[in-house]
């Protein structure tokens, strides 16, 4: 859907009527004299998404624009992050096809990617957070993963093909925000943008700004985030940029695309999931079911991710320098960093500026405190001790501890 108008030679943000013009500009995807509407759908913070439609045919498609500033805070940012997205959802698509919107066109000039409309999944967060089972979500983000990362890897990949990869998803300005989130102001507030929940202050003093071996730790897992470009990561691999129905997955959203350790984005997905445990763990739903499928998918998350790298990598990786050993050595690496990963997700989205609903929701109180705190001694644990978990259960088992020890 390229378009040719000379009133796009130059980047501009769009709106709910501009974009209007700018698909009828392109006169492929819609007929002349379409009747068109447009609706702003995007609630994230660096890009603004619109929906396009025709009602009488039913046909649409999604704009994704990027600004060269965050809406929050003004700064600067690269436009070049839609260019990294769109290139890394045509990658993806080639390795675990129909997992991600389909791209129609990427608009160098005006930073919009123009791509598949998937109105027909769902949010994977929220649908948790009314208590959704997805039976499969476990296989299929796996599948993604294990397809996406490995095969971008220099395992699988051409080292040449790889290395230019690498050049080309450098991505200065995205790392540098997760660099900040995730791995410095959490345990070093050195911008004062951390948030913590009322009551909680001497417990964060105490357990991460004043615990050295866990900033050792984590200095560690931020040493491996920003120099080993292990594989094309995701970079933002969270409930939210994962969608989801009774037919499938769509991931979403990765801008922050670069290469990294792979166990980043594994990590992240386990992360998350213990979100919605605690969050209805707190709200005391009644539903026994839900809870006990989330505590299997995370076990699930680590298990079926571990075994489907392993025999990927056996199947397909035959440089004879690569013995078995290795690959079972390699793949536990990668469970290793993202066992600790998962914990610095958690700490960040608890402590840090960039909430989850799942927790921001709960109602403010001695609830809220103790589910917190519980989060927040699962993921030092995880960080500190991430070697010694080899099995899925053994996550779930270290957070039903420390609520024991919090709730009892």
């Amino acid at each position: 859907m390229e378009v040719k108008d000379h009133r796009y030679d130059k980047h501009f943000l769009l709106n709910e009527e501009t974009v209007l013009d700018y698909v009828r500009a392109a006169r492929t995807f819609f007929t002349p004299d379409a009747q068109l509407k447009a609706k702003e759908i995007g609630d994230g913070n660096i890009n603004y998404v619109f929906r396009i439609w025709e009602e009488a045919t039913g046909k649409s498609l999604v704009i994704k624009q990027a600004d060269q500033r965050l809406k929050s805070s003004g700064r600067a940012l690269s436009l070049q992050r839609n260019r990294i997205e769109a290139e890394l959802l045509k990658l993806e698509d080639r390795y675990a096809p129909g997992m991600v919107p389909k791209i129609y066109h990427y608009d160098e000039t005006m930073c919009a990617l123009v791509m598949e409309d998937i109105s027909d999944h769902h949010n994977l967060r929220k649908e948790l957070m009314k208590g959704k089972i997805y039976d499969r979500f476990a296989e299929e983000i796996t599948d993604f993963m294990a397809k996406v990362l490995l095969s971008t890897s220099d395992l699988l990949m051409d080292r040449h093909e790889k290395k230019e990869k690498v050049r080309a998803f450098i991505n200065i300005d995205l790392c540098d925000i997760t660099e900040d989130l995730v791995f410095t102001e959490p345990y070093y507030d050195y911008k004062g943008r951390n948030r913590i929940t009322e009551g909680n202050e001497r417990f964060v003093k105490k357990v991460l700004y004043d615990d050295e071996c866990l900033k050792t730790e984590v200095g560690t897992l931020r040493d491996a985030f920003m120099n080993h470009a292990q594989a094309l990561l995701h970079g933002d691999l969270h409930s939210g940029s994962i969608f989801i129905n009774e037919t499938g997955i769509k991931v979403i959203d990765p801008e922050f695309a670069f290469y990294g350790p792979i166990g980043y984005d594994v990590g992240n997905v386990i992360g998350n999931m213990f979100f919605t445990l605690a969050s209805h763990l707190v709200r005391q739903t009644g539903d026994l079911k839900f809870c006990r499928w989330v505590e299997k998918t995370i076990a699930d998350l680590f298990d079926r991710f571990q075994a489907k790298a392993i025999a990927l990598l056996s199947a397909q990786c035959h440089l004879p320098l690569y013995t078995q050993s290795f690959l079972t050595s390699y793949v536990g690496h990668i469970m290793s960093d993202a066992v600790g990963m998962a914990g610095t997700e958690i700490i960040r989205r608890i402590v840090g500026d960039t909430k989850v609903e799942e927790i921001e929701t709960i109602e403010a109180g001695e609830a809220k405190r103790s589910i917190e705190r519980v989060l927040i001694l699962t993921a030092s644990q995880f960080i500190k001790n991430r070697d010694a978990y080899t099995e899925g259960r053994q996550l779930v088992e270290e957070f039903c501890r420390m609520k024991e020890s919090i709730w009892s």
